[in-house]
Order: structure tokens, then sequence, then C-alpha cells
């Protein structure tokens, strides 16, 4: 690749040649090859521009910089103003633009963005298309899945997850982009085709996150400045902010209101033996579909019409949107991982107040004898999510067990104190078992008939992390480990 050909990027060149080569572009100090582009990187605990020495010594030829440091000579040096930004065009430029190859999605949104995302992908591929997705639940491309740190990767994993995407035969990708990846540039430089805005709520404020909620609403908007065609949630809010600021081409909205572009009424929520979901009827202008879904609740009917607005506009067939979600299981998000008459258990992500709502709310609505919920908190985290979870289970849930989750760095005992603070104040009955399989067991071994079972808070996540060690575990397998040993088929 020749920096002087990245498209959009202004730079100036510090030390030696501009019109050099290079084989590889690299941000990552373990990963520096010979003759390779670094772009270094000022993270919150570490900054690569303090040990270009060392990057050079393994063999990079020239360095990204954003600010005063120090370097060798030898080594060709160009100065940027924004090294994220810089890596983001550059990495776009390196896959060969592969967005433009594609006809992109993005979802943004507080809650809902992973499973009205893998709704949007299974819709799709019912068509016989092949649709790659980057967000939350990891990478898929084709058949092949690998897992991804945070939601919206770095750039440079973006743009290489696109370019396998287009090689794979894929027409269409489906991405997450969360407020973060706007803060941090992760999608600088790609223009979107679609985007889908699904709602805001308080969260993800705080140190390491956003400094107030403005600067978290300006990111979510961001995608509405960079996209083609924009959808939007009448129902939120913060709609019309969206909107007011948006720079797409067109906009169309959904919602639960016949003002919307796309809206659904004569919602039911339906539960059988073996399922637990919802029907409707899906509008689009004059076009009227009965419809079914296999996720339970009503905000799933909401991200449900999300995906559904944004493939009727692709023109997917009536048959498909109609029908294509009635075999939808997404693993972590209200999944349901056993289900008899007597005992339904469920696996999700909440891990905050405003998931945890939506899902006692939900599961409620299907008058279950019991709700129990078993649930923890992350450690090193905003005490702010325990003291809401707590109080939230504790006024809603008939049956709690408090477990660990990805303590991290901190002990079961602290966070548990803190939890404890908000729910000790509620009626509801409880127990404290510090091992996370020991819970599951517990919850399961001495459920009774007509429960409904929450695991909550880890979803789709494939390990505990607990005192700088990852352990493998999810909370799918720990289940049918229990139902196996208990003979319960």
């Amino acid at each position: 690749m020749f920096i002087s050909k990245v498209e959009g990027l202004t730079y100036e060149l510090i030390q030696g040649e501009d019109s050099v080569e290079y084989d590889n572009l690299v941000f990552d100090t373990r990963k520096v090859t010979e003759g390779c582009l670094f772009v270094c990187i000022k993270g919150l605990k570490f900054d690569s521009h303090d040990v270009i020495g060392e990057i050079v010594h393994k063999g990079a030829a020239g360095i990204i910089i954003d600010h005063d440091c120090s370097f060798p000579d030898g080594v060709n040096v160009y100065r940027v103003k924004n090294t994220r930004i810089a890596m983001a065009l550059c990495s776009a430029y390196f896959f060969d633009y592969p967005a433009k190859k594609l006809t992109t999605i993005a979802i943004t949104g507080t809650k809902g963005k992973t499973t009205t995302a893998l709704m949007i992908r299974h819709l799709l591929e019912k068509t016989g298309c092949l649709c790659g997705y980057i967000g939350t639940n990891g990478i898929f491309i084709g058949d092949k899945h690998r897992e991804s740190q945070n939601t919206t990767p770095e750039s440079f994993e973006i743009n290489r997850s696109f370019s396998e995407m287009v090689d794979a035969g894929c027409k269409y990708a489906v991405i997450e982009t969360s407020s973060q990846a706007f803060l941090m540039h992760r999608v600088d430089g790609i223009i979107f085709d679609y985007c889908v805005f699904t709602n805001i709520s308080n969260d993800h404020i705080g140190e390491g996150e956003h400094k107030d909620f403005e600067e978290y609403l300006n990111c979510k908007t961001q995608l509405f400045r960079q996209s083609r065609h924009g959808f939007v949630n009448m129902d939120d809010e913060h709609s019309g902010y969206v909107m007011i600021n948006s720079l797409c081409e067109d906009l169309r909205t959904f919602g639960s209101v016949p003002k919307a572009d796309f809206w659904y009424d004569s919602l039911k929520l339906v539960k059988s033996k073996q399922t637990v979901g919802s029907e409707f009827v899906f509008h689009a202008g004059e076009k009227k579909l009965n419809c079914r879904i296999s996720i339970p609740g009503e905000f799933n009917a909401d991200n449900a019409l999300a995906a559904m607005s944004v493939c009727s506009t692709l023109g997917i067939p009536d048959e498909i949107l109609a029908n294509g979600l009635s075999d939808i299981n997404i693993c972590g998000r209200m999944e349901l991982v056993y289900s008899t008459d007597d005992l339904k258990v469920f696996v999700d992500f909440a891990h905050n107040e405003v998931a945890t709502v939506n899902l006692v709310k939900t599961l409620k609505q299907y008058s279950p004898k019991r709700l129990v919920i078993l649930f923890g908190c992350g450690g090193n985290r905003s005490k702010d999510r325990r003291y809401g979870m707590g109080k939230v289970v504790g006024e809603n849930a008939d049956f709690a067990v408090i477990t660990e989750d990805n303590n991290r760095m901190e002990s079961f005992e602290d966070i548990c104190k803190d939890i404890h603070s908000t729910f000790d104040k509620t009626s509801c009955d409880y127990i404290d078992i510090p091992l996370r399989p020991d819970a599951v067991r517990y919850v399961i071994e001495h459920h009774l008939p007509g429960d409904m079972v929450a695991i909550i808070g880890k979803g789709h996540e494939s390990g505990i992390d607990k005192n700088g060690t990852v352990t493998p575990y999810t909370d799918q397998d720990a289940v049918k480990t229990v139902l196996n040993e208990l003979g319960i088929e």
C-alpha cells in the first residue's frame, strides 16, 4: 500500500520518503512484520507512541503518529491529526474498500442492536443470499464464526471482515455500530447503505465511556451522518433529534403508530410447550402481513419491526417477511434453552437496569407460576448497574439467586454487597451462590412446576473473567450439563 493513495487522509511527512510501498498495515505491537506500516494508537492504559524504538527494531518501515514523540533514524514517519482516523482510512484502502462491494446495514441503539441485526441477517439468508454479521455475538462469515472483543471491533478488523465477506460471496453485511465505535473512529471512511436507530437510554456514561448523555446521543446520531438511507424508531423520545441531525438521502420511520412508514398492531403474546413468542400484523403502506416470531416480548416485536422494515425496503418476499422469524433463536438474547409446560429456562445478556426491566416485564406477561432470576454484576464497572439490577430483580422476581458474573479484579463479596444495598430493601427471597455453575444447578434442581427461570448477564459470552483469567464457560452448556445429570429431558 502507498500512504499517498489513501482516500481522505491528510498527513505531514516528518522523516524519510513518501513514495514507499508497504505490504502490511499493523496497529498491534505484537504483530509487527518486516517492512510494515505501523499506526501508533493511544489507549486508556498504553500508548504505542512510547515504544516506537521497539516497533522499528521489530521491522516496521513506516510509522504514523499524531503527537510529539521520539523515533529513530531510518524509518518513515508520517504525522496526522488523529491516528485512529488514519487507521480507519488506511484499513479501508488496504483491503480495497470492501464496504463498497457489499450492501451494508448498520444498527445503533442502546437496546436491540444484536437482536435486530441478527433478525435482518436471518431474513436475508432465507432468500438464499449470504449475509455477514459483525457485532456483540462475534463475526459471522458464511458458516464461519469468530469472537470479537468489542461490539464494533477496530477499523482494521471491520475492513478485514468485510473483505472476507466479499471473498466468501456475501451480498450483504450487517454490523452493530456502538457509540464507542464512533467515539473511537472505528467506522470512519465507511458510508453505509442503510442504517437503523432502535432507541437510546441512559447507559455507557462514566469513566472510560461517555462523559455525558449529550455525547452519547451525538455518537449514536453520527451513524445517520454517514449512511445513505435511514430507519428511525418513532417510539423513542429522541427520534426527532436523530432525524434533524441526519444527512441521509432519505429517512423512513417505524413504530407502533400508524403515522410511521412501517408499523404493527394486533400484538398477541403466545406460549406453548415448546416456544414463547408473539404474533402481530405488519403494515407497510397498503401491505398487511400476519407475522409470528419465536422470541418473547413486545420489545422483540419492536426489534422484528425494525428488521422487517429494512428487509421490506430491500424487496424481501412477503412470505419470508411473514414467516421468516418464526424459527429464529438468537444466542443469549431471550434464548429459550429448555422448554416444557413444567419449566422454561431462558439465557439473556441483560446486564444493566434498563435491560433487566425489559426482561422481567416481558416474562411476567406470560404469567409464570414463579419468575426466578439468576444474576450477578460485572466487576470494575459502574456500581450504578449493581444498584439498578438489584432493585429491579428484588421488586419483580419471586425468587433470585445472586452469583458471579465477570468479577474481573473485584471480589464477589464486594460486588454482592453493592447488589444487596438495594436488593435487601425488597421482599424477594434469595440465596447467594458465589460460583455460577453451582447457581445454575440450584435453580434447576429446586425448580417448581410452572417456573420461568431467567439466567441473565452473560448471554452469548463464552467465559468467566476472574482475577485476570478467563475460564471457558457458557450458561447454555451449564444448563444442558445439569439437565443431563439430573436426567431431565
